[in-house]
């Protein structure tokens, strides 16, 4: 079986008994400027031509590590069907075009932040900031935000896919795709 499928089978079977609000939760951990895995919790946007998307802003400390260090892995851990999968890739940014696409999909409120907010950088008051998203609220209400240039997303695309599948004995089930010469070869890991 293909492993963009198997994770398409299991995200399926997932979403159908899970509870939780964002399913597509998963933490991308990047190459930190200093050396140092960073990992944080996005949310995956789909599948896209066997390439797993994600967004965010390109002045990010995400953003500006995968820029710099174009190497990625994705975890998603499914507490319904306790399951666990890693992917490991190459970070390629999309095209924007599609960074389009999916700001719009984004609320009102999540444009405004993207377009007032520079993630992940100190700040001495919030006040101002909550100041001045309600202000921008309060004055498009109507008016489409424009994505701000700096906000886009990455593909990553998979070099390596790790399947495990939890067991009350302790004894589980493990399988690992690598990506050699665009065919997927599969082998079986102990637990």
């Amino acid at each position: 079986m293909n492993p963009i499928e198997k994770f398409k089978n299991w995200y399926d079977e997932e979403t159908e008994k899970s509870t939780v609000r964002i399913p597509s939760a998963c933490c991308l951990t990047s190459i930190g400027m200093d050396g140092y895995p960073n990992s944080r919790f996005v949310s995956l946007k789909e599948i896209l031509e066997n390439k797993f998307v994600i967004t965010g802003p390109l002045n990010s400390k995400k953003g500006i590590e995968l820029l710099a260090n174009p190497k990625a892995s994705l975890t998603f851990w499914w507490t319904e069907t306790e399951r666990q999968i890693r992917v490991q890739g190459d970070a390629v940014q999309i095209e924007d075009a599609l960074a389009d696409i999916y700001f719009k999909a984004r609320s009102k409120a999540s444009q405004i932040v993207s377009q007032i907010s520079k993630q992940g950088v100190e700040i001495e008051n919030i006040t101002e900031l909550i100041t001045k998203f309600e202000q921008q609220e309060a004055n498009s209400p109507d008016i489409e935000i424009q994505r701000p240039t700096e906000w886009s997303g990455f593909y990553i695309i998979p070099k390596r896919i790790e399947f495990m599948e939890f067991k009350k004995s302790r004894l589980h089930f493990r399988e690992l795709f690598t990506s050699e010469n665009n065919h997927w070869k599969k082998t079986f890991l102990q637990p």
